[in-house]
């Protein structure tokens, strides 16, 4: 395992992806464009951007690299390729060969009872797309899927044919990773989302990483940690796994870093046991609270929680009930490490913590973002410079997806102002989530499925439950740059619209277009594609839901579909007219680094019931698995981002072209007597349920004893479907019940 993250090793990684992929001058020339002001931003993470000046060296990190490669690849999916390779033989082929094929060239067909996709024009794609979503005996009968990628102009476009369709089946990627998030924090704060900026990170006095490996998932987000130890700062990791990541830091653009062998980041790393997170938090509280008594004033920010804060009273009571000792038992890190934790927090002031799905994907998960706030409510830690709130967003505009509507519970406030907007009746029934869209597939109430981007079928649960679901749909149509694993199991018929990526010039009517986006920390930027399209034959995602709403709506209806597609500009005005802090936005987003939306949490302000932020009571989990058992985590490797697969090697963790693996720590090997690279099978337990995956090797590792870490998608098929959050729905993918079986 390496204990340091970037440095030289990542710019050589970089360079041979790009290499690989596009020759390395056009290579680099595609990288000088990326999260630059007149550029597009990067198809990866969703992390911010400075607001002032940019790095003339790039902006990016090795994952962005390889993110572009696999974009902008030069390698081409063709009718012929299509022709050459049943549906059937590509299912065989593993997720690496379907995305490493290239890029989807042509708009394709696969009838019913067929082998293989046939080439097809647009206007027969549209023409059969809407044939089977006008004959549906309800709108509910179709469901129309969002990935974090697509740009605020889609999304918002695509919500609106959607509703004007009439129905709210509106699942996304947010279901399965940060829905958690944004109910826990909306609960408590009023708000969905983070109220740090990028400055906060580098004013800190402390910032706690939960649940999330930066290194590999939000590599840029190291310099902003850096940057934080640099004026000062203390670091703390908390996460089952030690990872190269959160350990030390070596800044590829700064020769002295290099030379110096990097930045140390973390001060104190806390090894918690799967699930053992609000036992760790309760005991650290405890101990703050003990000091707070002792010294009034000096631990709680007391005027803070008098002036802005409800449910202190029970919040303390509830605490009080915890027995210290059991709280540092059932989160599995040694009392003294805890007393140092809580040390820094007593200390402190300035207090950030970040967490990403290890929080989020537990049964639990909701209560885990509200006892996160609750510690940083009694510090006070909300609403003032270098503090607050920073869940760590994935795809590069999940979050703003959700800001511009894509959502399967809308507000009241936003389908009036649709209604009133576009002269329609929106629905107001809720529409279903991931979840909830799988369920209604298998039992046959879904008849069409539409995905914008993604790969729906590799991220959600129960692989084999929700492939037999797909497959009871009439139609599947996925919008897509790549191949992968939706293209293959489908409905009985299945559509392929291939679209523009984000580094692709858009020329629409009224000349070349650019769309926005929202990162993390929610700022709206603009990002502009500046290289010739993969193929004469793709259309943009914007034109993909104006040409579908024009074929199925034709001219009844009361949306002016046609000047949107024309003009990106009029969609901006429509988001403007309908959606909060919008305000002079095709001005605002014009300006380089773009506006930041409001954010109230952010000012000190909580958009609650009471206008108070929330204490919550949550109590200790105290979830156990079957003596022998072992709890379950699916996890990325650093060649990976969410189900796209750049390579095969997980280099920060040692494990090299090899995915089926089962990371375990010595201790448990030991009682278990199995041998380092055995080979096993796993079986998730779950209820009077049984899923099995087979063939994975044993790989002694430094993880929590009695948890083991696993690769996703590989291991999907053990994450039962009725496995949620309570509160979210999202699946517990962090917490699988799992008996290991000699092969």
């Amino acid at each position: 395992m390496k204990k340091k993250a970037a440095g030289v090793p990542a710019v050589m990684s970089s360079l041979k992806h790009i290499s690989e992929e596009l020759g390395i001058w056009q290579g680099i020339k595609v990288l000088n464009k990326m999260n630059q002001k007149d550029g597009f931003d990067c198809p990866g993470c969703a992390w911010p951007d400075p607001d002032g000046k940019r790095s003339s060296l790039g902006e990016y990190c090795e994952n962005g690299a390889k993110a572009i490669a696999e974009e902008a690849t030069k390698k081409r999916v063709t009718p012929d390729f299509f022709a050459q390779n049943s549906v059937e033989s590509l299912s065989q082929k593993t997720d690496y060969f379907l995305g490493k094929a290239g890029r989807i060239t042509h708009p394709m067909y696969l009838a019913e009872g067929e082998s293989h996709y046939k080439q097809i024009s647009w206007k027969e794609a549209f023409s059969i797309a809407a044939k089977h979503i006008n004959k549906l005996n309800s709108p509910d009968e179709a469901v129309f899927y969002t990935s974090g990628r697509t740009s605020n102009e889609a999304a918002y476009a695509y919500q609106l044919f959607v509703r004007q369709l009439g129905t709210n089946n509106l699942p996304d990627c947010s279901n399965m990773c940060h829905e958690s998030s944004g109910a826990g924090l909306s609960e408590t704060l009023g708000i969905g989302k983070g109220s740090v900026t990028l400055e906060d990170l580098h004013e800190a006095e402390l910032i706690v990483v939960m649940g999330q490996n930066p290194g590999t998932n939000h590599p840029r987000m190291l310099t902003a940690l850096a940057e934080c130890k640099k004026n000062g700062g203390s670091i703390v990791s908390v996460n089952p796994i030690p990872e190269a990541g959160n350990n030390v830091f070596i800044n590829p653009q700064s020769p002295i870093q290099v030379i110096k062998g990097g930045t140390k980041l973390t001060d104190l790393y806390l090894q918690v046991r799967i699930n053992g997170d609000v036992a760790l938090l309760k005991a650290a509280q405890l101990l703050m609270l003990e000091a707070e008594k002792k010294h009034p004033g000096t631990v709680f920010d007391n005027d803070f929680i008098a002036q802005n804060t409800e449910g202190y009273d029970a919040y303390i009571k509830e605490l009080e009930s915890n027995d210290f000792a059991e709280a540092v038992a059932e989160s599995g890190i040694p009392e003294d490490q805890i007393r140092s934790f809580a040390q820094l927090l007593i200390e402190k002031k300035k207090i950030i913590v970040c967490w990403a799905m290890g929080l989020t994907q537990h049964e639990n998960g909701v209560q885990n973002i509200r006892e996160v706030v609750n510690l940083l409510l009694a510090k006070g830690s909300i609403g003032k410079p270098g503090a607050g709130t920073c869940p760590v967003r994935g795809h590069s505009n999940v979050q703003g997806d959700r800001t511009m509507g894509i959502w399967e519970k809308p507000k009241e406030g936003f389908l009036a102002a649709l209604d009133k907007r576009f002269s329609i009746s929106t629905p107001r029934e809720h529409g279903y989530d991931a979840v909830e869209c799988i369920k209604a597939m298998a039992e046959n109430k879904v008849k069409v499925f539409m995905a914008m981007g993604g790969n729906f079928i590799s991220a959600t649960p129960d692989s084999a439950y929700t492939g037999e679901a797909m497959q009871n749909c009439d139609l599947t149509i996925q919008v897509s740059t790549k191949l992968n694993r939706s293209h293959l199991v489908t409905g009985k018929e299945a559509l392929i619209f291939p679209c523009l990526s984000r580094s692709e010039k858009d020329i629409q009517d009224s000349g070349q277009q650019f769309v926005s986006v929202e990162n993390s920390m929610g700022i709206v930027h603009k990002s502009r594609g500046n290289f010739d399209p993969a193929s004469e034959h793709l259309l943009s995602e914007p034109a993909i839901v104006a040409h579908l709403a024009n074929a199925v709506f034709g001219d009844a209806s009361t949306v002016d579909w046609k000047s949107m597609l024309e003009n990106y500009d009029v969609i901006r005005d429509h988001i403007e007219a309908t959606i909060q802090g919008f305000d002079n936005y095709n001005e605002r987003v014009r300006k380089p680094a773009g506006f930041y939306l409001p954010n109230g949490a952010r000012n000190g302000e909580f958009n609650t019931d009471s206008k108070k932020a929330k204490f919550t009571v949550n109590p200790i989990p105290r979830k156990k698995v079957k003596d022998g058992n072992f709890i379950m985590m699916t996890i990325r490797t650093h060649d990976q981002y969410n189900t796209t697969i750049y390579g095969m090697d997980d280099r920060y963790r040692g494990i090299l072209n090899e995915r089926r693996v089962v990371l375990m720590n010595k201790e448990d090997m030991l009682e278990k007597g199995f041998k380092n690279l055995e080979v096993v099978h796993l079986k998730s337990v779950f209820k009077d349920e049984e899923r099995l995956a087979n063939n994975f090797k044993v790989v002694e590792y430094n993880i929590a004893k009695g948890c083991i870490g696993t690769y996703f998608p590989e291991t999907n098929v053990l994450v039962p479907i009725d496995s949620v959050a309570k509160g979210s729905n999202t699946p517990v993918s962090k917490f699988v019940e799992v008996e290991i079986i000699k092969a």
